[in-house]
């Protein structure tokens, strides 16, 4: 159940989001569950999703790479799928947005193979090499579609992915034109702590000596994992011996600055972006529209219909909406397929009615509306 002090923002979003207008032809996007071919990475591949504009042509690549958890189990629990409302962006822009889980991370198979060893002695370079090698692998695999182009493209990344990123643009493959690194580093094991800070520095300036790659560096404020002094450092390291990047000292963001690169801190650093793109010549000025608001089930009362807000707002795909004609519903969202999500949503709509259909499966309706309105009370999933 929605929570009462929770209810009345969660239904001015759904009262918002029923006013927009539903435009048939607003803009598309396609998604596609990848696995990315890798010798090292055994028969499974990496894990991997793409997200781009609908159209039928090439869209320049846009590789997404992401950050490690400071605890280690944490990386099982990770998922390209979380990085969907972040990829989308860069997809709005006119790119294909591919974002690869790193061997160890996620379903991609590798175990400890990125490790940076003893926390006195952390060894970055190594570690980085492992990283840089997945997203050459992936490269790799996207220069083969036919809906894709390695030409004039991107790559961006945060926390030990922008590391990662920067590490990229030190040998960088054919075609890339600019890179993004978000509170790029590696090492924190707690707040304001990083494991051979020294070693960190340098590794930065050893990536500065064969970097020519223009790049955009943002560190917020408040970052709790790399504070502004060693960000500092950092930048100035890599500047030091040759590399060229804008760097951003951000303003501070919510509790905790490591997260502006978020879906919730889009307000925030798509700015950052888009001036970045714009003057390299890397984005038009028309940025497509997010995708169509869905309208909401006829068969919920109002006060429940702020569940389905709760579904749109939901970044993390694979989603289904079920319903049934006397006001049941059912969703789940964050499952590996469609099918998944269509199968999970319509047993958790079942506990209430044997009669559920599928509504909505990620952005789209999943068939025609259902049918009129019921005055009975809509259950709870």
């Amino acid at each position: 159940m929605v929570p009462p002090r929770k209810l009345l923002p969660l239904l001015t979003i759904w009262l918002a989001l029923a006013s927009a207008p539903f435009h048939a032809m607003a803009a598309e996007f396609y998604t596609e569950d990848l696995r990315i071919p890798m010798a090292e990475a055994g028969p499974q591949g990496l894990e991997a999703f793409l997200v781009r504009p609908a159209g039928a042509k090439r869209y320049p690549l846009a590789l997404l790479s992401h950050g490690s958890p400071r605890s280690f189990d944490d990386r099982a629990t990770m998922s390209a799928h979380k990085y969907y409302g972040v990829a989308l962006e860069y997809a709005r822009r006119g790119f294909a947005a591919l974002i690869v889980m790193r061997r160890g991370y996620g379903s991609s198979p590798g175990g400890r193979v990125d490790s940076v060893g003893g926390c006195a002695k952390a060894a970055y370079l190594p570690a980085t090499a492992v990283a840089v090698a997945d997203l050459r692998a992936a490269i790799d695999a996207m220069a083969h579609r036919t809906d894709v182009t390695t030409s004039g493209m991107i790559a961006a990344g945060h926390s030990a992915g922008g590391l990662a990123t920067v590490a990229l643009t030190a040998q960088a493959p054919p075609g890339l034109v600019a890179a993004i690194s978000f509170a790029g580093g590696r090492g924190s094991r707690d707040d304001d702590d990083v494991c051979n800070p020294d070693g960190l520095v340098q590794a930065f300036a050893t990536f500065g000596r064969t970097s020519r790659v223009p790049m955009l560096w943002v560190y917020a404020s408040n970052d709790s994992y790399f504070g502004p002094d060693l960000a500092r450092r950092f930048v100035d390291g890599f500047r030091g011996s040759g590399g060229n990047a804008t760097f951003i000292a951000a303003q501070p963001y919510g509790e905790d600055g490591h997260y502006l690169y978020s879906v919730v801190g889009r307000p925030q650093w798509t700015p950052y972006v888009d001036a970045f793109l714009r003057e390299r010549g890397l984005v038009g000025r028309d940025i497509l529209g997010p995708p169509d608001s869905l309208p909401p089930p006829r068969q919920l009362n109002e006060a429940v219909r702020a569940e389905f807000a709760r579904y749109l707002a939901s970044m993390i795909p694979h989603k289904a909406f079920a319903v049934s004609p006397n006001g049941g519903y059912g969703w789940r969202s964050g499952r590996v397929t469609a099918d998944d999500a269509r199968r999970d949503s319509l047993a958790a709509c079942m506990k209430w009615s044997s009669s559920c259909t599928l509504y909505a499966v990620d952005d789209q309706l999943a068939g025609p509306a259902p049918g009129p309105v019921t005055d009975q009370s809509a259950r709870a999933r």
